[in-house]
C-alpha cells in the first residue's frame, strides 16, 4: 500500500469529518441520555442508605455498589480511587427555577448530599428530587464522567490521527516507524481483509465510517483499562454510545441499500402466499443487527470491568469472614485480576474489530449487486 493511499483513506477521504460527526452524535447521546429523568415516587436512593448506615452495611453490598458505581455513569469522576474527586459541572432544568448551573461539589464528597431539594441516585448516575412527592421533571444535561472521558478520548484520538497524517504527507516515499507503522498495519488489514471482501468493489465509499467507528471503539477500549485520570470510565460499557453507534451504521445501511436488497425484504424469493408471514421476519432482522451490535459491545465490555473487579472483591469477601483468609486468597485473586487486565486489552481489539467486522458484512448486505456477482473484487 503506497503513502499516497494512506494519505487520501486517513486525510483526503473523509475520514476525520465522518469521525467528527460520530464524536457529535456520541456528545449529544450522552448529554442527553439522562435528560428525561424525572422524579419517581417509588424510587428508594441508594446513596442516602449509604449516607446514613454505610458502617451497618454488609461487605457484599459496599463491594456490590464499588462495582455498580464503576460502570455507571457518575457526576463526578473518582480520579485516584475515592482518595481525589473530581467534581463535574451540572446543568439542569426544571421549569420552576429554570437553568442551574453549579458544581456536583455541592452533593458531597461522596454524593450523598441534598443541594436545592435534589439529590444522586443509581449509584451517582441520576438526578432526583429528595422530596418524593415531587413529579416535576428534572431535564439533565450535565458533564459527566463518561461525558468528559468521550470528550478526552476524541481529543486525543483526532490528535493522533491527524498527525500520523501528517507525516505520512510530509514523508512520501519514506518508510514509515514507531505509531505511524502501526497505524498503517491496522489500517491495511481493515481495508484488505474487512472491507474488500465484505462489502466488495463499493468498499471505499464506506473506508471512512468504518476506520473511524474502529479507532474510535479500540481507542475507548484501551482508555478504560487505564485505572486512573483520566481513564477508568466506563464508555463503551455504556449503552448510549453503542446505541449511537449501532444506530449510524443502521443508518448508513438504510440510506444505502439497493434495490436487491428492499426486494429481498418486501418482495422475497417465495410463493406470494408465504409473504405475509416472511415480510415481518425480514423487517425483524432488519431492526435486530442494530441492537445485536449495540447489546454485543455495551455487554462485552461491562462484563469485563465486572470480572475484574470482583476477583480483587474475593480479597475482601474473605477478609471479612476471617482476616487470615483475605491474605491466602489474595495472592490467586491479584494474579487472576491482572491475567483479566491483560485480557481485556485483547478484548479491546477484539470488541473493536467485531463491530466493525459486523458492520461491513451488514453494508456489504446492503450494496450487493446480484447480477454482478462475476465482478472481481479491486
Amino acid at each position: 500500500m503506497t503513502k499516497t493511499q494512506i494519505v487520501d483513506i486517513m486525510r483526503n477521504n473523509g475520514s476525520f469529518r465522518t469521525l467528527k460527526a460520530i464524536f457529535l452524535a456520541l456528545f449529544c447521546a450522552f448529554s442527553s441520555s439522562s435528560a428525561f429523568a424525572s422524579a419517581n415516587p417509588a424510587e428508594e436512593s441508594h446513596q442516602e442508605s449509604a449516607g446514613h448506615h454505610a458502617e451497618k452495611e454488609p461487605i457484599g453490598a459496599q463491594l456490590s455498589e464499588m462495582i455498580l458505581g464503576h460502570v455507571s455513569d457518575n457526576h463526578s469522576w473518582d480520579a485516584f480511587g475515592h482518595a481525589v474527586m473530581i467534581p463535574l459541572p451540572v446543568i439542569l432544568y426544571t421549569e420552576a427555577d429554570g437553568l442551574n448551573l453549579f458544581s456536583s461539589s455541592h452533593f458531597g464528597s461522596h454524593g450523598h448530599s441534598v443541594y436545592k431539594g435534589m439529590k444522586l441516585a443509581d449509584y451517582g448516575a441520576k438526578i432526583v428530587w429528595d422530596d418524593k412527592s415531587k413529579t416535576e421533571k428534572i431535564w439533565n444535561f450535565s458533564i459527566t464522567k463518561n461525558t468528559l472521558n468521550l470528550i478526552i478520548g476524541s481529543i486525543v484520538l483526532c490528535i493522533l490521527l491527524i498527525f500520523v497524517a501528517r507525516k505520512y504527507a510530509k514523508n512520501r516515499g519514506k518508510a514509515p516507524s514507531g505509531f505511524q507503522n502501526l497505524v498503517e498495519s491496522l489500517v491495511v488489514f481493515l481495508r484488505d481483509d474487512i472491507f474488500k471482501t465484505s462489502i466488495g468493489p463499493k468498499y471505499r465509499k464506506f473506508t471512512p465510517l468504518l476506520l473511524s467507528i474502529f479507532f474510535f471503539i479500540f481507542f475507548m477500549n484501551l482508555l478504560g483499562q487505564i485505572p486512573f485520570f483520566p481513564g477508568g470510565a466506563n464508555v463503551t460499557g455504556n449503552v448510549a454510545v453503542t446505541g449511537i453507534l449501532a444506530l449510524i451504521v443502521f443508518i448508513y445501511v438504510t440510506v444505502n441499500g439497493n434495490k436487491h436488497y428492499w426486494k429481498h425484504i418486501f418482495m422475497p424469493d417465495a410463493p406470494i402466499g408465504l409473504w405475509p408471514m416472511l415480510i415481518p421476519i425480514e423487517l425483524f432482522g432488519v431492526i435486530l443487527k442494530p441492537i445485536v451490535l449495540m447489546l454485543r459491545l455495551f455487554a462485552n465490555i461491562t462484563a469485563g470491568h465486572i470480572i475484574i473487579l470482583g476477583f480483587f472483591s474475593l480479597i475482601f469477601i474473605f477478609g471479612g469472614m476471617q482476616e487470615w483468609i483475605g491474605y491466602a486468597v489474595s495472592p490467586a485473586s491479584i494474579g487472576f485480576g491482572i491475567f483479566m487486565s491483560f485480557m481485556e486489552l485483547l478484548v479491546a481489539f477484539l470488541q473493536a474489530f467485531v463491530f466493525t467486522l459486523l458492520s461491513a458484512l451488514y453494508i456489504g448486505m446492503a450494496v450487493e449487486e446480484h447480477e454482478h456477482h462475476e465482478v472481481e473484487n479491486h
